[in-house]
């Protein structure tokens, strides 16, 4: 982790109804108490003003709090729910990087996701496929991923070559010993099957 605090606007550009701005990194619990004055408690949506830095009223919205390592990122973690215009855009962008946080590149709350161990890459990929989805099956299927299927699948077939590796040793290091047929014709079939 670079140990830097990183923000985006989740929620996508342009006008809209609600705005979601996500901070992540060691000043997410900081950047909350200066914009809106207060730690609300863990995974509870609290209505707050936000404000900037010399205590102009911004906006008022919802913020949610989830402290690292219980937080999708694995780190500090904030969530800052206003309206969606851009002049407010704006003034929260600049509020963030007044405190310190810089703009996050493509993916990087998923990278810090990988990197703590909050995901691992195949799950990882499907948050990309699930966002990229155009169908119901192509939604569906990167859903089955992102929770874990493909890894699931993929660490099956890792213990049975593990078992198969363990089998195909015991034949190679020990050939004078009485080893069962049954082994070696087990270990084609693993093999095969796989």
């Amino acid at each position: 982790m670079t140990g830097s605090t990183i923000f985006a606007l989740s929620s996508g550009r342009g006008r809209a109804g609600i705005a979601v701005w996500r901070v992540s990194g060691p000043l997410a619990g900081p950047i909350v108490q200066s914009i809106s004055g207060v730690l609300p408690s863990p995974r509870t949506a609290r209505l707050r003003t936000f404000r900037d830095e010399t205590g102009l009223v911004m906006d008022q919205g919802l913020v949610l709090w989830f402290p690292g390592p219980h937080s999708e990122t694995g780190e500090d973690l904030a969530e800052f729910h206003g309206h969606g215009g851009r002049a407010l855009m704006l003034s929260m962008t600049r509020a963030f990087q007044h405190l310190g946080a810089v703009p996050a590149g493509p993916g990087d709350f998923t990278r810090r996701a990988v990197l703590t161990g909050k995901l691992d890459l195949t799950q990882a990929e499907a948050l990309l496929d699930l966002v990229n989805a155009d169908t119901e099956h192509q939604r569906q299927r990167a859903l089955a991923q992102a929770g874990g299927a493909l890894a699931a699948l993929v660490g099956a077939w890792r213990q049975r070559l593990v078992r198969a590796m363990g089998h195909l040793e015991a034949l190679i290091d020990f050939p004078d010993e009485e080893i069962p047929p049954a082994v070696e014709a087990g270990l084609t079939d693993a093999v095969t099957s796989l």
